[in-house]
């Protein structure tokens, strides 16, 4: 019978998940387009938080601060760094290593994404840590290597959707 992900073996599926080049890619693609696509990896994960926590609304909460960002281009940094420091919060209160506190992250990560792009990449990168942190252990490398592959057509798609 296989167990969810954690763990070493955690550590090394995610760090063979690491995409070749993405730093590179990341860095040439338009801000906006690179909120966007953190948007979508936390949202994918977002599920796993609010089955847990469904009247806990500060990683949603984040990602809408996010859209509005992208939407209007309107910065205010106390609004994105709250909604940011609020989403690390709610996954602080998870406790335990989990998938819920994974997509947390995700959602805090990809806000912040406003403000600095690289941000970005740690949105993608909580959202795999939350696919490997939900899936048994058996299961996990196809699934993370599943979801890099969604992630990496994404942020395709939008870089020439934006661009």
């Amino acid at each position: 019978m296989c167990q969810k992900g954690n763990g070493h073996r955690e550590k090394r599926v995610l760090r063979n998940a690491q995409r070749p080049g993405a730093a590179g890619l990341v860095r040439q693609t338009e801000h906006r387009a690179l909120a966007a696509w953190a948007r979508d990896c936390a949202q994918r994960v977002l599920p796993y938080f609010e089955e847990q926590y469904p009247h806990d609304r500060r990683p949603r909460q984040a990602l809408k601060v996010l859209q509005a960002w992208i939407d209007t281009g309107a910065f205010r940094m106390a609004t994105i760094r709250g909604a940011s420091l609020a989403s690390h919060a709610a996954a602080r209160e998870v406790g335990e290593d989990s998938a819920a506190r994974s997509a947390a992250r995700a959602a805090g990560q990809a806000v912040a994404t406003a403000h600095v792009p690289t941000h970005a990449i740690g949105a993608a990168n909580y959202a795999l840590q939350a696919v490997h942190r939900a899936t048994e252990a058996c299961g996990a490398a196809a699934a993370v290597a599943r979801e890099r592959e969604w992630q990496s057509q994404r942020l395709l798609a939008l870089r020439t959707s934006v661009q």
